[in-house]
């Protein structure tokens, strides 16, 4: 089967979106240069012309105001941050207009605005450069919130979102963009809110998103040696949640871990097992965990982020706490060869 990288499959997608329907036009820093925001906008202003795929402003505020602007004049704009960080500036134009403006005039008409937003960590980018916000525009009415983990549903869900006639935020964890995992054919589009299900097993269920996933599938693997198996779920979605995927999976497992890719307190993860917890109060047979980051910044040093980070060992060591079985995890972390900040081969796909 063949493989590409997740940077491939969301240039893909804008590829085809753009050849499918000449209302969606793709813009942002550095949008058209060079390196093309990671590789994924390369090819578009050849391909497109400067009129579809241009560069913006440092003015994330006014640019979102424009491309709202746009789709309510019948364009499909699909705009950039090179960081997530960068757009909290255009707060203001998300909350305040994108989000609320089928709601605010009798359900007419929606902002089909997609906002590429890019998270991350590691090679010392800081408090500044690596933050993940996804809870705070989760929590806002109006927008879903999108963090694939492969590259098959990068693409797909891409799709999904550009076609959306409601505004989306697509996160894109930076240490996937060289990801390479199966290849989706064709024009395959993937429903916004549905969960996938990559590990099956009746021990405990790992809720998982983004960057996470991919740790989690190396977890699940090295229980599954230890006689340990168990249901790994990716959200895909994190607003809307696939609610029935993750009850149906409590109901049989009656143990739940979610893991996050933000700081603890007030993340996706405390919502998730709030809501197991009411509805599959019943069904558990061990209080819910969680796995996140601390409540503080990410720091710049490396030396600082050592045991920052969840990993894939960390796992293994709750999911061993939560069936009650010693597992030595030793194997687990030595596999892992490169510096703990940067991205390794050990998480090729495909998966």
């Amino acid at each position: 089967m063949s493989t590409i990288s997740f940077a491939k499959a969301i240039n893909m997608a804008l590829h085809q979106a753009m050849e499918t329907d000449p209302t969606v036009i793709c813009y942002g820093l550095g949008a058209d240069d060079p390196k093309g925001i990671f590789g994924t906008t390369l090819g578009l202003p050849g391909a497109f012309g400067p009129e579809r795929v241009f560069d913006m402003p440092t003015s994330e505020n006014a640019m979102t105001g424009i491309g709202i602007g746009a789709a309510l004049n019948g364009l499909r704009p699909v705009m950039t941050h090179q960081r997530l960080d960068f757009a909290l500036l255009s707060m203001d134009q998300l909350v305040n207009n994108a989000s609320k403006w089928r709601f605010m005039f009798g359900g007419k008409r929606g902002v089909p605005l997609t906002v590429r937003m890019i998270i991350g960590r590691g090679w010392g980018q800081g408090p500044t450069h690596s933050q993940n916000l996804q809870s705070m525009f989760a929590q806002v009415p109006g927008l879903k919130v999108v963090m694939p983990s492969t590259a098959e549903d990068a693409k797909g869900l891409l799709l999904a979102s550009i076609f959306d006639n409601d505004p989306v935020i697509f996160l894109e964890h930076r240490w996937l963009h060289n990801l390479k995992t199966n290849a989706l054919n064709d024009d395959k589009t993937i429903r916004l809110g549905e969960a996938r299900t990559l590990r099956e097993g009746d021990a405990a269920t790992i809720v998982s998103m983004s960057y996470m996933t991919i740790e989690a599938l190396h977890a699940v693997d090295f229980l599954k040696n230890h006689g340990v198996k168990c249901d790994l779920i990716d959200l895909r979605t994190v607003r809307p949640i696939d609610w029935d995927s993750i009850e149906k999976s409590v109901k049989k497992t009656g143990k739940l871990l979610v893991l996050d890719t933000a700081s603890l307190t007030g993340s996706l993860s405390g919502e998730i097992v709030a809501k197991v917890t009411k509805d599959c109060w019943t069904d558990l047979q061990a209080p819910p965990e969680r796995l996140a980051m601390p409540d503080f910044p990410e720091a710049t040093s490396p030396a600082l982020t050592e045991n920052y980070h969840v990993r894939a060992e960390h796992i293994v060591a709750r999911v061993s706490e939560m069936v009650k079985l010693e597992i030595d995890t030793t194997p687990l972390a030595k596999s892992r060869t490169h510096p703990h900040d940067v991205p390794g081969d050990w998480f090729s796909g495909p998966f």
